[in-house]
This record gives structure tokens, sequence and C-alpha cells, in this order.
């Protein structure tokens, strides 16, 4: 597996653009509803993270990417609903998902502006509270002045952990940050930390999709 990695690092530090594209459009589309619920866009953005230290990417542009890509995706599922109301609720796509859809009502209507804030790190809400707090009618400057703060906490709280993981092994066991054989491996257990977690986390929802599915009344 090591042999398969050296080159797919070789690429990301010759094509970094690449990289911080995928890492931009990973949290842009985590963060629009239904997408949201089948892209692993944390997962995505932890693996990524993880060649920070070595070099081929930089932190501030891997943040400044996921965090962009964070802005444009919940700003776009908030005009959506902004412009038309309560009436996307009940359209389609989410009318599949309307247990999802209900919890993101609740939460919103619990919490108020806070909701915004709360949902950027509660999954799979996070893709369908900007939406349902533009369908209930939240003005733009209140969902900006609390979503932009989220986002800047969020973003950190996600490329950091992977970032500070690899960091911490190059310390302990006296790594250099290139070259190092044991620094790809290192680099393969985040990922396939992430790629579990990403899978359990998928596997838990289609769960409850289906548990939800076999719920409704059949006309």
């Amino acid at each position: 597996m090591t042999s398969f990695l050296d080159p797919l690092i070789s690429f990301v530090s010759a094509h970094a653009w690449l990289a911080y594209l995928t890492l931009f459009l990973a949290a842009l589309l985590e963060a629009v509803p239904v997408v949201g619920s089948v892209i692993p866009g944390s997962t995505i953005i932890l693996a990524l993270s993880a060649l920070v230290p070595g070099g081929e990417l930089k932190l501030q542009w891997v943040l400044v990417a996921a965090a962009l890509g964070a802005v444009l995706g919940d700003g776009s599922a908030y005009w959506i609903g902004h412009r038309r109301q309560r009436e996307i609720l009940t359209a389609w796509p989410l009318t599949n998902y309307p247990r999802v859809v209900a919890e993101s009502e609740s939460f919103f209507k619990r919490f108020g502006t806070w909701a915004v804030f709360f949902a950027r790190f509660v999954p799979p809400i996070r893709a369908f509270v900007p939406v349902t707090a533009g369908a209930l009618g939240m003005a733009p400057g209140k969902f900006y002045t609390v979503n932009i703060p989220a986002i800047l906490v969020w973003a950190p709280a996600h490329v950091l952990p992977g970032v500070l993981a690899v960091s911490a092994f190059h310390e302990y066991f006296g790594v250099p940050h290139h070259g190092h054989p044991f620094k790809h491996i290192w680099i393969l257990t985040v990922v396939a930390v992430a790629i579990v977690g990403g899978v359990a986390v998928w596997i838990y929802r289609r769960r409850n999709a289906g548990g939800v599915a076999a719920a409704k009344p059949r006309g």
C-alpha cells in the first residue's frame, strides 16, 4: 500500500491546486441538502489535511479552501430556501428525507439563530439547516452573522486533527517530514480511519433512512 501512496503523494505535491480544489468541492457539496448526506466531505478533508505536515499542502490554503467551500455551500442552500420559502421543504428531493427535514426544522425552532452555528457540527442536519433557515424566513444578515463564524471554527476543527496527528508522529518517533516510509504509513492510517468513519456514518444514515421508509404509511 505504501508503494501506491508514494506516487499519490508525489502527484499531490506536483498538483497541489487539484488537492485544494478537491477540498473546496468536498466542503461545498457536504453543505448541499441530500447531496451532503452521501458525500464524505469531512472524511476527504481529514484525509488531505494529513498531507500538511510533510509540506505537500499548505495549512493556510487548506483552511481557506475548506472554509470557502462551506460558505458557498451553506449560502447556496440558504438562498434556495429563502427564495422558495416553505415550499422547498415539501418538494423533491427533500420529500425523500422527511425525518431529517423534521429534525432540522425542530432543531432550528429550538435553538433559533444559534441553530445555524451548532448545525455545522451535527451531521446529517448540517446539510439541511441552512435551507431550513431560509425557508423559515431567517434574515440574510442574521444567517451570515452566525454562519461565517461557525465555519471559521468548523474548518480548523476538521483540518487540525489530521495535521496534529501526523505532526505528533513525526515528533514522537523522530521521523523526518520527507522521504521516510513510516510517514506514509501514518498518513495511510489517518486516511483509513477517516474512510472507516465515513463508511460507518453512511451505513448509519442508510439504515435510518430505511427505517423511515419502512415506517411510511402506504396509500
